[in-house]
């Protein structure tokens, strides 16, 4: 994971009467640090157990410095989230990195079509190409927390056919 200079790892965590939690978060999304494919792909089981377990977790406001308020309050993201925290904490900029991450991934194989062929749908669960995983564990997230599909369809499409995206000129 990269370092993170002069900037606080850790992420003041607030429990409302009604049990929602907040989190003062000290960067905004661009900022989140990259997490290892293992823990997204990790994470990913883990959330898929939740959700069968029905373990919906509180609502959630992560209050970015400089950045947007996010609700997690919709119950598959509430149940996500919780799942992440029980595996590895969200009152640290991985921890909540990963979280994002995953929710961003979800979101884009909600919305991009042209991912069809970057997972497989299954009696055990979906399958998640290893490069996908990959991608979604390192690409930058927006400032609404999101995977920009542009860059991500440019990005995968180099990964499949096996030349780095950002080596250009190099690659051919």
């Amino acid at each position: 994971m990269p370092m993170l200079r002069r900037m606080p790892t850790a992420i003041r965590v607030a429990a409302a009467p009604d049990g929602a939690l907040h989190y003062a978060i000290p960067c905004p999304p661009e900022r989140m640090p990259s997490v290892p494919p293992l823990a997204l792909s990790q994470a990913w089981e883990a959330a898929r157990a939740a959700a069968a377990a029905e373990r919906w977790g509180p609502h959630r406001t992560l209050v970015f410095q400089d950045g947007p308020v996010m609700a997690l309050a919709d119950a598959d993201a509430a149940c996500w989230a919780e799942a992440v925290d029980r595996l590895v904490g969200l009152e640290t900029l991985a921890g909540l990195s990963l979280c994002l991450r995953l929710l961003a991934l979800v979101d884009l194989l909600s919305r991009a079509r042209w991912m069809t062929g970057m997972f497989a749908i299954s009696a055990d669960g979906i399958e998640l190409h290893p490069a996908l995983l990959t991608a979604a564990a390192t690409e930058g997230l927006d400032a609404a927390g999101r995977f920009d599909e542009t860059g991500m369809k440019r990005l995968l499409s180099h990964r499949i056919a096996g030349t780095p995206a950002d080596r250009g000129a190099e690659a051919g």
